[in-house]
């Protein structure tokens, strides 16, 4: 059992006059946001609002870096060359930084999004273009990945900081894999059910994959996707559940 976690969300993904979850509600109750880069969504007005507001709650910031594709919110896969998929990332780290920087605040991490941060972690190819974008750029920065990857294994070899992270509001396959959002029951809508999950994970070391069976998923932090219309509710309860646990909710920075 372990006895302190860190719950993180996805923010900052409004764009224009479209706008996309609660990020302020998200700020008031997550100890670490992963803040996107302007390629899968967010502008840097809307962003640069988030990371005030995360400077404000004294929310840790990590770039939620993604494939450069805001039609399909960074959920499709691409074919891209190394080089390529090093300077996106670069790109989108940089900007964060600066706008980081003028909120008064730091990135502390990097944690790809959608279909980016489940191609790398299988894809040795494409893992090591995001490791060596890091890399380039601050090699003190945090990768955070999918619990039980090889992509963790593979950045630890190339000398960067791991995260292990669960979602508390997606199901899991009995190899403790997500299951795929094109499937029935793939995304948790039940604050309560949720919470209970992310207590058996952090008491028991997994959760309740999909057919029933138990799955062991080793990790360090807890996402509650910040565009579900309820977010706020999930994160909230699962919070409230883990400290009357005794568990202690704290950023892994």
């Amino acid at each position: 059992m372990m006895n302190m976690i860190d719950l993180n969300s996805d923010l900052g993904e409004s764009f224009g006059q479209w706008k996309m979850g609660d990020d302020n509600a998200m700020l008031s109750i997550v100890t670490s946001a992963n803040v996107a880069c302007g390629f899968h969504a967010g502008d840097p007005a809307w962003i640069f609002q988030t990371l005030k507001s995360a400077h404000k709650n004294q929310v840790v910031i990590g770039a939620h870096v993604s494939y450069p594709d805001l039609v399909g919110f960074g959920r499709r896969n691409m074919d891209i060359s190394s080089n390529e998929l090093i300077a996106d990332v670069i790109y989108q780290i940089g900007a964060l930084k600066g706008l980081a920087a003028a909120a008064g605040t730091t990135v502390s991490y990097v944690k790809p999004h959608g279909a980016l941060y489940n191609t790398i972690a299988h894809n040795e190819y494409q893992a090591l273009a995001v490791i060596t974008a890091i890399r380039e750029v601050d090699d003190n920065l945090v990768l955070v990945g999918l619990a039980g990857s090889k992509l963790l294994d593979l950045a630890r070899e190339n000398g960067l900081r791991t995260v292990a992270e669960a979602f508390a509001d997606r199901a899991y396959t009995p190899q403790g894999t997500l299951v795929s959002r094109r499937e029935k029951g793939s995304v948790l809508h039940d604050a309560n059910l949720v919470a209970r999950r992310m207590l058996q994970l952090v008491t028991e070391g997994g959760v309740e994959a999909i057919d029933g069976s138990f799955t062991r998923i080793p990790a360090d932090s807890i996402c509650v996707h910040g565009d579900s219309p309820d977010a706020v509710e999930m994160a909230r309860q699962v919070k409230l559940t883990l400290q009357q646990a005794g568990i202690t909710v704290r950023s892994f920075i």
